[in-house]
């Protein structure tokens, strides 16, 4: 996904932000290679089931072979995108596009408030075709599956791809990217952009202090001692926003426990916490960070912009974030920083290596049930995943898709995307995703609350991870749950 709580700071990777057609090649290289809803709005739609039947007409046209899903032509699209760390500029060009083929009008909003603009709009059964439903106020994506409010998209990986028509849409994709849009075994999202979470640190402060790569959390935890004596902080993190200490701790789980301690997490395993020996040496190795004062000064008050920039200005060594980082950091990163991904480093006898990651596919697009225009909403998406659309997207947004060799050609890259896209290549097939962030978001927001009482030392590990099981074990009441397993 695109930063979850990305500040808007104009269009991501336009020529503004000192971004144009070199850093799309730039770009290729890398896809070449990768060949709390508010309460009011959950008693809404509990109690409006997402407004009456005959709110608004479905419009449709003549299906065609090279219009599958009869996107009408000289029609209305109506399109909202979340406009965080990646901009909107690359909607509005795919907009033009889509307005060259079909005619007719494309109405476009850029926001970060997607609940507050979509709250009345899905409550009153005129939701718009198509949504990229991100950010902090993201609309949760399992209380719009549970209310019904969301088109199904099997018909979409189906459908004949956009460059090649022998070809369906699902087999041009990065393996195993679709499969966090599945609710009951059907796809209701496609998450576009592919990200890698981990730590990042800056290679010339490395490079002048003499340090090394640290492989193993003792040399970690070394570095941050060191980094301590001269006054900087060892880690920094998004206070604000526990979403991002999560990811160094779901990651430390799996790194620590195997696939099945992820897969336990996901399942709601009556074990997925207390009783879970990988979640408590997990939980306590991060706590250490907190318990021998290793953190920023304050950065648990801080939101992700404020941490990063003091990360970018020196004050700490390590914060962690996924691959949008560096775009969404681009005006505040000095040209010699030399950014760089560090995967999680390993805790003794981890069943996972070094160089294994959490990839993955985020930044979901959905198409509303009660679309008015819902074949033009599958039409934009499929046109999403060509080759053309996704150049785009890498021009003005700095990022990977998930579609497989979606840029032609390539020369260098940016330093902290190309040690992403090495780090890719390290990891090869030791790559793993959680999907509980989407399939239980009441139990995911549990779990953050925890995180950020714990880096406070407000509770102790013992506490976290009780809450967290209480957590897991509330979900698992919940009779959908039985539909969302992995194997």
């Amino acid at each position: 996904m695109g930063s979850p709580f990305a500040q808007n700071s104009g269009s991501a990777g336009s020529t503004e932000s000192g971004l144009g057609r070199r850093d799309l090649i730039k770009r290729s290289a890398a896809l070449g290679l990768i060949t709390v809803p508010t309460m009011g709005f959950l008693s809404a739609c509990a109690s409006s089931g997402g407004g009456t039947d005959d709110a608004q007409k479905e419009t449709k046209g003549k299906a065609t072979k090279d219009n599958p899903f009869g996107a009408q032509k000289n029609g209305l699209l109506d399109v909202v995108i979340f406009k965080g760390g990646f901009g909107d500029q690359y909607a509005i060009e795919w907009e033009n596009a889509y307005k060259k083929e079909f005619g007719g009008k494309v109405s476009h909003l850029g926001t970060q408030e997607i609940t507050g603009k979509l709250q009345p709009r899905f409550n009153a059964g005129t939701p718009p075709d198509v949504v990229c439903n991100s950010g902090a106020q993201q609309i949760k994506l399992d209380v719009l599956h549970k209310d019904k409010q969301l088109a199904d998209l099997t018909e979409l990986l189906e459908a004949p791809s956009f460059d090649d028509p022998a070809k369906k849409v699902k087999d041009t994709l990065v393996p195993g990217t679709a499969d966090k849009g599945f609710f009951d075994g059907k796809m209701y999202s496609l998450n576009y952009v592919y990200t890698v979470w981990g730590v990042w640190y800056s290679g010339k402060l490395f490079a002048d202090k003499g340090w090394e790569v640290p492989k193993t959390w003792d040399a970690f935890l070394a570095i941050m001692q060191e980094a301590k004596k001269d006054k900087i902080g060892g880690l920094a993190h998004q206070g604000k926003h526990p979403y991002y200490i999560n990811v160094m701790i779901m990651d430390l789980i799996a790194k620590t426990g195997g696939l099945d301690a992820m897969k336990a997490i996901d399942n709601l395993d009556p074990k997925a916490f207390v009783g879970s020996d990988a979640a408590t040496a997990a939980i306590e190795a991060i706590y250490e960070i907190v318990d021998k004062g290793l953190l920023l000064p304050g950065t648990n008050s801080l939101d992700h912009i404020e941490s990063q920039t003091a990360w970018n200005k020196g004050k700490a060594v390590f914060i962690p974030s996924g691959s949008w980082l560096e775009n969404e950091q681009l005006k505040q990163t000095p040209a010699d920083f030399d950014m760089k991904f560090l995967p999680m480093p390993t805790l003794e006898g981890s069943q996972l290596p070094f160089e294994a990651i959490r990839a993955g596919a985020g930044e979901p697009f959905i198409v509303p049930e009660k679309a008015k225009n819902k074949a033009g909403g599958l039409e934009f998406m499929r046109r999403m995943l060509s080759k053309e659309w996704s150049t785009i997207f890498a021009q003005q947004a700095n990022s990977l898709t998930i579609v497989q060799n979606g840029v032609d050609t390539s020369v260098e890259l940016r330093p902290g995307t190309k040690s992403a896209v090495e780090a890719v290549a390290a990891a090869g097939t030791n790559t793993f995703d959680y999907f509980y962030t989407n399939w239980y978001s009441e139990m995911d927001e549990t779990i953050r609350t925890a995180s950020a009482e714990l880096m406070a030392k407000r509770i102790t590990p013992k506490e976290w991870l009780k809450r967290s099981q209480a957590a897991v074990d509330k979900a698992a009441k919940d009779p959908a749950s039985k539909n969302n397993k992995r194997p």
